[in-house]
């Protein structure tokens, strides 16, 4: 079904590109996760529109961009998010990234942080897990169908087949083509880059993700100088759905505190995480209330 979004076409890097606009005031870029589109994070445009000047991009291989040309990993897709900031005139934002473009954005405010104001991470993907048996008992699978259909031809490939519907994640079975580009970013552990981010953090966490379980939100939390985390509850892997106005609310405030978007005085220490001891749990009408604060409902 043909999009009903205002969007346009650009070339970026020799890439067919979908992207969208909206809002007045500094630079925002939403970066989308595995498998979706401007349309899985408009709700994050529209939300944040009102304090920024949003944009949302379908990233190669997905939406209405074009596909990569080769298997890309997290660099890849760093190299080609700097390329369209450059081509639209964008030389600092603030960067939201929500699963698999939260490993975009870490990537860049740690290697070029002179693009990246402030970076927002949302149920954001970039710790690899724990190798589990499950784990090495896919792998296994798939080398077996993948041999298979190497030396059996169809029945071979038909076997593959089976294994990898049995064996792989639902990302991986979806992924078609993509499978290379997934397999080669699901391996990036990016912890190793945390430490290197400078821009202020705030991560913005699903009490109920399993996806990306909060505790690797605390551990970017620990390993980002200058983070702080706030989960919302009764919220999963897409938080900014499940809880859009807490969401747009507190995310509006760290990317626009109160003085800069027109009020009257600035509530205390808000205006961004302080740190790791910012950590906040977020009841059903609470927003940041600076460090150290708790509030539930």
């Amino acid at each position: 079904m043909p999009s009903t979004l205002d969007t346009e076409q650009m070339q970026i890097d020799g890439l067919p590109t979908r992207r969208l606009v909206r809002g007045e005031g500094e630079d925002l870029l939403v970066l989308h996760g595995w498998g979706a589109s401007i349309e899985a994070v408009y709700p994050i445009v529209t939300g944040l529109a009102p304090v920024a000047r949003v944009h949302a991009l379908d990233l190669p291989g997905f939406g209405e961009s074009a596909p990569p040309p080769e298997p890309w990993g997290v660099e890849q897709y760093q190299a080609f998010v700097a390329a369209y900031m450059d081509a639209a005139g964008i030389a600092r934002a603030t960067i939201v990234g929500h699963s698999n473009g939260g490993r975009i954005a870490i990537r860049m405010a740690a290697t070029e942080p002179a693009r990246v104001a402030k970076l927002v991470l949302v149920d954001a993907a970039g710790i690899r897990p724990k190798r589990t048996f499950r784990w090495y008992r896919r792998v296994a699978m798939a080398k077996v169908g993948k041999h298979a259909a190497r030396r059996l031809g169809a029945p071979g490939e038909r076997m593959r087949d089976m294994l990898v519907s049995r064996a792989a994640s639902s990302d991986y079975a979806a992924a078609g083509e993509l499978r290379p580009t997934l397999v080669k970013l699901v391996n990036a552990d990016l912890r190793p880059y945390m430490p290197d981010i400078a821009a202020p953090t705030l991560l913005v966490w699903g009490a109920d993700d399993t996806d990306t379980p909060v505790a690797m939100a605390q551990e970017m939390e620990r390993l980002i100088p200058d983070a702080g985390l706030v989960v919302l509850e009764e919220a999963g892997h897409y938080s900014y759905l499940d809880q859009s106005v807490r969401f747009a609310r507190i995310v509006s405030h760290f990317v626009a505190p109160p003085a800069r978007a027109g009020a009257t005085e600035q509530r205390g220490a808000a205006a961004r995480p302080q740190g790791a001891g910012a950590t906040e749990r977020q009841g059903a009408a609470s927003g940041p209330q600076g460090a150290g604060t708790t509030e539930s409902t």
